[in-house]
């Protein structure tokens, strides 16, 4: 499951909620109001500016760089696999001791968040850079028997303004592991949010709804009914959720009450607003309609949520308040334009040139950092597992 995306954001995830339940902190209007307009600015970042990136994506020639795109079948088996997960966590925190779990997680997440930072910051980077700066090329292959057995494990290709973007990326990742400090955690989650909005992409709409409905049903069950998504959410140390504090007014940066929002509720209504972004270009009107409407639906969904929790004092399944918003406005307004047979028949892999990989085909570790983050992040954000070897073809002398 997604590490953008993982349990307790897996799969979409544990509710906004307050941390640090046992305090005895009261936070004051001021600090709580601060605390979830920050939430909800945060989470509309990756959201907006991934769903962009996702355009560029969907249509680059490089096939390193293309998206996985997720299928109605891959979004049926998404909610079981993400519950297996979320309740494998929960036994291994109950079992084992906390401590090393943690620190086995942070090791992987320092890697992949590194990567995943670095790929946020490349294009900003790019335009950054003067053109006299000496931007030298370099490669780093690995490869694995001779001959026609030969296998590419590893061709790592990168520049000098690559490097750049990995040594501040390498900077918060130490920061992270040193301090756990909430900004550093905060940093690598908004780069795994906007790098799953941009690099999964559902293929329909129809299957945006499979996914959505069936996450609708596993955040429900998992808040209300068991006590297992908050439990892992409070053990869980990853950055796999944003948090901000509740008393930054009173303590500063070193604040400890935090309130806390699942990626797996930026993600997942993320990638269907990225897909309605999609089918707005798509329809070559100049127009973004559905593309502003689902996401002015994400930020009433979360609001409601907002406001939900805080009057019952209760975690709350996010997913409960945003899929009914953000399936229900566009397809309403679809209605009342006359274009919902056209929405529900648009094929987002159309746009993709041939070739494209699907979520069950993972890519190469290939191209440069910022194609390698994409595929590292994509492929574990998917499955979790390592992407496929590449067979190399003998070069004729």
């Amino acid at each position: 499951v997604l590490p953008s995306v993982c349990p307790p954001a897996g799969g979409a995830a544990a509710a906004l909620q307050a941390l640090n339940a046992t305090a005895k902190f009261v936070a004051t209007p001021e600090g709580t109001a601060l605390a979830y307009g920050s939430l909800v600015f945060m989470a509309l970042l990756p959201i907006f500016f991934g769903a962009l990136r996702s355009v560029t994506c969907s249509k680059s020639k490089n096939a390193a760089d293309m998206p996985e795109t997720i299928t109605s079948r891959d979004a049926a088996r998404f909610p079981i696999i993400a519950s297996c997960t979320l309740f494998g966590l929960y036994l291994f925190f109950k079992v084992f001791s906390q401590e090393y779990i943690n620190l086995l997680l942070s090791v992987y997440f320092f890697v992949l968040g590194v990567l995943a930072l670095s790929h946020t910051m490349s294009p900003l980077m790019s335009r950054i850079f003067p053109a006299s700066f000496p931007n030298k090329q370099y490669q780093l292959l690995f490869t694995q028997g001779s001959g026609e057995s030969k296998e590419e494990i590893v061709n790592y290709e990168f520049d000098t303004k690559n490097l750049v973007c990995l040594l501040i990326s390498s900077v918060v990742g130490v920061w992270y592991l040193l301090k756990k400090h909430w900004i550093a955690n905060n940093l690598f989650g908004l780069a795994f949010a906007l790098n799953g909005v941009e690099l999964l992409h559902l293929n329909n709409v129809s299957t945006g709804c499979i996914l959505l409905g069936g996450l609708f049903v596993y955040d429900v069950f998992w808040v209300f009914g068991t006590n297992v998504m908050v439990t892992v959410a409070k053990s869980f140390e990853a950055p796999i959720k944003l948090v901000f504090p509740q008393d930054l007014l009173e303590r500063g940066l070193e604040a400890s009450n935090f309130a806390m929002l699942g990626l797996g509720d930026i993600v997942i209504p993320g990638i269907f607003i990225a897909l309605l972004l999609r089918f707005d270009v798509s329809l070559k009107k100049n127009s973004r309609t559905y593309f502003y409407s689902s996401f002015l639906a994400y930020i009433f969904g979360l609001g409601l949520t907002i406001f939900v929790m805080h009057t019952f004092k209760h975690a709350q399944p996010a997913l409960l308040y945003l899929v009914p918003a953000c399936v229900g406005f566009p397809v309403v307004v679809a209605l009342f334009k006359g274009e919902l047979t056209e929405m529900f028949s648009y094929e987002s892999s159309e746009e993709v040139l041939p070739g494209s990989p699907r979520l069950t085909s993972f890519p190469t570790v290939s191209g440069s950092p910022a194609s390698l983050a994409s595929s590292m992040d994509a492929v574990s954000m998917a499955t979790g597992s390592s992407p496929r070897r590449r067979r190399l073809q003998p070069t004729s002398m």
